[in-house]
């Protein structure tokens, strides 16, 4: 039996994203925790909750581990006080970086869409390249798993430009001070809707790629490729 919980997609946004804001906005006045103390709690949160989420997989997870880099980052620069210019270069880095990583994986022999949405523990992918090499379609297909890769790492180029100018626009006072906690907590609480969800609608847009690639040169429906389980 496992018992494993599983993760609960509102309880997470609350301990990662809407509990700590609301602390970065509320309580870093000099009459309640202060900048310091109120910038360590709401960073604590979503460092436990990764930790706890590490825990309990036994497993390393890239993209949370990048998350906890960025968690750290910010604390650094909130705590030691650096010019605010380095939030903004912070908030585009690292999905910058993760979209330059993307992109050079298309030119190699394993895209990264071959490894997220294109391997055995999702797609029945002996089925598929059967059906492929059988049309004859290997090839076109292999062409465009690397397209398919390079749409996704516009995804992250898209949220690397977003987060600059977002927290140009936002984060204007000085790292350290209350007003900068408070910006801090706006710019995570606008993150979401105004990069996020944008963001996966181009991952869903990539997905939907893929399928309509495996429906057109494999002749097999996304029910018929998906691995059954």
């Amino acid at each position: 039996m496992n018992n494993t919980a599983k993760p609960n997609v509102f309880v997470e946004l609350l301990i990662t994203l809407l509990i700590p804001s609301l602390i970065l906005m509320k309580l870093s006045g000099p009459e309640h925790l202060g900048p310091v103390y109120a910038l360590l709690l709401a960073l604590t949160l979503p460092l436990g909750w990764g930790a706890r989420d590490f825990l309990l997989n036994r497993k390393f997870n890239l993209f949370a581990g990048l998350g906890l880099v960025s968690i750290l980052l910010t604390g650094g620069i909130g705590l030691l006080q650096l010019d605010t210019r380095w939030l903004a270069v912070k908030e585009a880095a690292i999905p910058g970086l993760i979209g330059l990583a993307v992109t050079i994986s298309a030119f190699t022999r394993k895209p990264l869409v071959r490894v997220l949405l294109y391997s055995p523990a999702i797609m029945n992918v002996e089925r598929i390249q059967e059906n492929l090499v059988q049309r004859g379609n290997h090839a076109e297909f292999d062409a465009r798993l690397r397209a398919a890769t390079l749409m996704l790492s516009g995804s992250f180029f898209f949220s690397a430009v977003m987060n600059y100018v977002l927290a140009t626009w936002i984060v204007t006072s000085p790292s350290g001070s209350s007003a900068f906690n408070e910006e801090l907590g706006r710019l995570t609480l606008l993150s979401y809707p105004m990069i996020a969800l944008p963001s996966m609608l181009l991952m869903l847009a990539v997905l939907f790629y893929l399928a309509r690639s495996i429906r057109q040169l494999a002749g097999l429906q996304l029910t018929e490729a998906l691995r059954q389980h």
